[in-house]
């Protein structure tokens, strides 16, 4: 799911800030990879649900590019945002 991750930040005008864990680990395996330029910091909690870490994604290395160029074309369903109920969407 990393390199999806990594295929959306292609398209996300950068810098960008990240505050779902789900996104902060994967923020994490490709600055561990060396695909992303980015910094994870701690939070300091504002209540019991708040999240802990943020990452600050700064820029995709040229490993990265290398790597979103093998994939090449991926499924429309990762291209488009996911459709909930009511009209809500989560990109």
């Amino acid at each position: 799911m990393s390199l999806l991750f990594l295929m959306r930040l292609l398209h996300t005008p950068l810098p960008v800030r990240v505050v779902l864990p789900e996104e902060v680990r994967n923020v994490s395996v490709l600055l561990a990879t060396g695909l992303i330029v980015a910094e994870i910091t701690a939070l300091k909690p504002t209540g019991p649900y708040a999240a802990s870490l943020m990452a600050t994604v700064t820029g995709i290395t040229d490993e990265g590019l290398t790597e979103i160029a093998k994939m090449g074309d991926l499924p429309k369903f990762v291209k488009t945002s996911m459709q909930f109920a009511r009209g809500l969407r989560l990109m």
